[in-house]
């Protein structure tokens, strides 16, 4: 993980979680291959739970595959990622994942690059920009609170190559109809998910 990265996050639990007494959280591509969030979110009353593909430092769960999560519905606070969503090959399918499972107001914060050399882990699929995240906003249904890209490189070396674009989003409260349909699509999607690599 580039330190840009943690700034990014740092700041953006600072800004938006640090005056919430209780919260559960969630960490998609949370293995500490060079860094971790975790220690952001070692505070008495929060939850922290670390997902990914494979088993390894700081994983709490293993996915058999990045588009079901096994969290229930409205279950979660926050979803955080960093550093994981070009990996993801239909990120997509996530994306709604990621909505289902995180309460009515809880928010998703997100850290993917919009520059940067090619580092397959086991892919490397997309870069993201501030369009993107609006489009994921409108996708999700969800409200877009922040976003913005790094455009100019970082002064520090380890981050100098990356870009990263940067997103709060917040779960809109849903009317019945529009959780039953939610849910509905994502039953169905669930049976068109291609298999994991």
């Amino acid at each position: 993980m580039h330190t840009s990265s943690m700034r990014h996050m740092t700041h953006l639990v600072a800004t938006h979680l640090a005056t919430r007494a209780t919260l559960s959280i969630a960490d998609l591509g949370s293995c500490d291959v060079n860094g971790s969030y975790r220690h952001l979110f070692d505070r008495p009353g929060w939850r922290y739970v670390g997902v990914d593909l494979a088993p390894g430092a700081n994983v709490d769960v293993i996915l058999k595959t990045p588009y079901r999560l096994p969290f229930a519905s409205a279950s979660l606070d926050v979803f955080v990622s960093g550093q994981a969503f070009e990996h993801v090959e239909y990120f997509w399918l996530t994306w709604p994942e990621m909505v289902r499972v995180l309460r009515p107001g809880g928010m998703i914060i997100l850290i993917a690059p919009s520059r940067g050399p090619e580092h397959r882990f086991p892919v490397d699929c997309w870069r993201f920009y501030p369009d993107a995240y609006a489009a994921l906003a409108r996708y999700g249904d969800l409200d877009l609170l922040e976003v913005h890209t790094d455009w100019e490189p970082d002064a520090v070396e380890d981050s100098a190559s990356w870009g990263d674009t940067v997103g709060v989003f917040c779960k809109r409260r849903q009317s019945f109809g529009r959780r039953l349909l939610l849910e509905l699509a994502s039953r169905l999607r669930s049976l068109t998910i291609p298999q994991s690599r």
